[in-house]
This record gives C-alpha cells, structure tokens and sequence, in this order.
C-alpha cells in the first residue's frame, strides 16, 4: 500500500502492539505473512525443530491444518490481545503443545528470534518502503510480550541481539546436505506452499520458492542453488512488487491471516481450544 507510515506519533515502548497490529494488517500484511511462512521454514532447517516435526508426522498427514492452526493462533492475541479471553485461549493452546514435546530454551528462543528478525530483513529487501526504528522497536517489543507468555527465558533485548542469535544459531546447527528428517518436513512444506497457488504454476512456486532463500538455508536442506538468473528475477519481480505497492492508495480495511484463501481448514469458523494436536495426537516422546 502507500508507502507513508501509519504509525508516527506512537510509542514503541508502550504502543508497541498497536503498532505491529497496523504494521500486520494494514501497511504490510502480505509481506509479514509472505515472511513469517519463510521465518518458519528456516526453523524447520535446525535439526532438532525439522526432525521432531518429521516425527510427529503432522506435515505428512496433515500440512494445511498444521499451517492453518499456526498462523491462526499466533494471530489471534495480535488482534483480541494477549490479555483478553481469545488471546489467553490462544495462548494457552500454543503451551499446551509445545509441553508435549521435548523442545529447548535454546531452539524456543531461535524460533522467537526468526519471527524478529526475518520480516525485518524482509521488508527491507522487498516491500514499498523499510521499516522504522521505532517501527522495529515495536516488533522486538511485540515478540519479547509473545515469549513471555511462552515462558521463554533469556530473551534479547533489542533487533540486533536478535539478529545475532539467529544468525549464529544457525551457523552453529544448519547441517550441511541436511538431514533425512529436515529434508522430509522442508519437502513438504514446499509442496504445501504449491497449493496456495493454481496448480499449473507449480513447478515455478518452487522455483520461485528456492530462488529467495539464501545459500546457507539452502544447504542446510540438501536443496540446490538455483540458477542466478532465476534467481536474480525472482528478486526482482519482489522488489518490483514493492515498488507497486507503494504506489496505491492506502488500505482502509485490515487484511486478516484467517480470512486470507491459503487458509482453507475452516471455512465455517474455528473454535480456539480444539484446534491444533493434543497429547495422544502425533507425539513422539514419552511421557
């Protein structure tokens, strides 16, 4: 949309969900999707978050509610509030499975530092304008609200401490070639994201796909680098996108995740407590 921010004049210290809520559903709701989806992704290259997930199955069996739960319920406290009853159900769901597995501090907070970190980057890179530092104060401030009701621990205190952690947490665990269990959920996911799309487009969503992850994500997948010249116009046609944008009038009604078509698991509705898996559901460590 117009490339004039939205949000001057509010405080990233104190209006910091407002402003990330206008940020997601206003200004930049298909590039803060567009980037979360890939935020994910990158999670998915760590061997210990792509095999778990292998493991439970849930991206074999069942790829469109596992993606239709997880951006549903992550957005519900940015538009309800993490303090109302649907933010706190939401929430309370979002705990509930990850107690059932045997996940870390350490990937927990590399997650968390992916859904900073990448939209920012993202944005930078492709959308009608970047970010402002208030803007990306806001964000930071946004996400360190989502890890305390994760019970996240030793949470950076700023974008670039963020930055640094995920940047180095994957150095530290992105295995070269991959893993059979990484290879397996990053396949899928791909598959999954050719749906969103008509289906004779297939074969370039996936070139498209690989063509704007970066060579280490790549790697860590076992996946080949695509050609630089597919590369090279895969970016652009992004850049070009931006560029666009910035160009139309400004957005008058939000543009929600759970309204959006790649959303398909509900077309009548959904009920926070009964969405997502649950303990005798697709979990692989024993109790």
């Amino acid at each position: 949309m117009s490339s004039k921010s939205t949000t001057a004049g509010l405080d990233p210290e104190t209006d910091f969900h407002e402003i990330y809520r206008r940020l997601a559903t206003y200004e930049f709701p298909w590039d803060i999707n567009q980037a979360l989806s890939f935020a994910l992704f990158r999670t998915y290259a760590v061997p210990t978050v792509g095999n778990l997930l292998d493991e439970t199955a849930q991206f074999k069996d069942v790829p469109q509610k596992r993606y239709d739960d997880t951006a549903i319920l992550l957005e519900v406290p940015l538009l309800k509030g993490f303090d109302s009853t649907d933010g706190k159900a939401a929430m309370r769901r979002i705990n509930q499975m990850h107690k059932m597995y045997d996940i870390s501090n350490a990937d927990m907070l590399y997650v968390l530092a992916t859904f900073v970190v990448v939209p920012v980057r993202w944005i930078h890179d492709y959308a009608s304008r970047p970010l402002t530092a208030d803007e990306v104060r806001a964000s930071v401030q946004y996400y360190r609200q989502l890890g305390r009701h994760m019970a996240i621990k030793d949470m950076p205190e700023t974008y670039d401490e963020f930055a640094r952690l995920m940047d180095e947490y994957e150095k530290e665990h992105y295995v070269s070639g991959g893993t059979p269990g990484v290879r397996r959920t990053g396949d899928a996911t791909l598959k999954l994201f050719k749906t969103f799309y008509p289906r004779p487009l297939g074969p370039a969503i996936d070139l498209f796909s690989l063509s704007v992850m970066d060579d280490s994500l790549l790697d860590a997948f076992g996946y080949k680098r695509p050609p630089a010249l597919v590369r090279g116009a895969s970016r652009m046609g992004l850049k070009v996108r931006g560029k666009v944008a910035g160009l139309l009038p400004s957005r008058r009604k939000p543009r929600y995740v759970h309204n959006m078509a790649r959303i398909k698991s509900y077309p009548d509705g959904f009920e926070i407590e009964s969405m997502g898996t649950f303990a005798n559901v697709g979990c692989p460590v024993q109790h």
